[in-house]
């Protein structure tokens, strides 16, 4: 599988779904908009998201799921374990996270 993107977040396939995720969390949204308030989140489908050590993992449970955000069109995020990430670009002051 291809890592899968959306705005500013990019979910990365995880082969070893074996791993200690985290601590689960109550909700499935993956990130918030800083500038719009709208979020990137899973609307449809089974899934869990966890954290561990600030980073969040979703693992998908039915045989696909759909990632919202009201600026992109929707995803469908295929069966198996994920890593979250913000996506970060270059400046001349250093690396900033991207802003969506």
């Amino acid at each position: 599988m291809q890592p899968i993107r959306q705005g500013d977040v990019i979910l990365r396939p995880l082969s070893n779904a074996t791993l200690s995720l985290g601590r689960p969390l109550p909700h499935l949204t993956l990130a918030e908009g800083e500038v719009t308030g709208h979020s990137h989140r899973i609307s449809n489908g089974e899934a869990e998201l966890f954290e561990k050590d600030g980073t969040l993992y979703l693992r998908v449970l039915s045989p696909q799921a759909t990632l919202t955000h009201e600026e992109h069109h929707a995803l469908a995020i295929p069966q198996g374990t994920w890593q979250i990430r913000i996506q970060r670009e270059y400046e001349p002051e250093g690396w900033r996270y991207v802003a969506d």
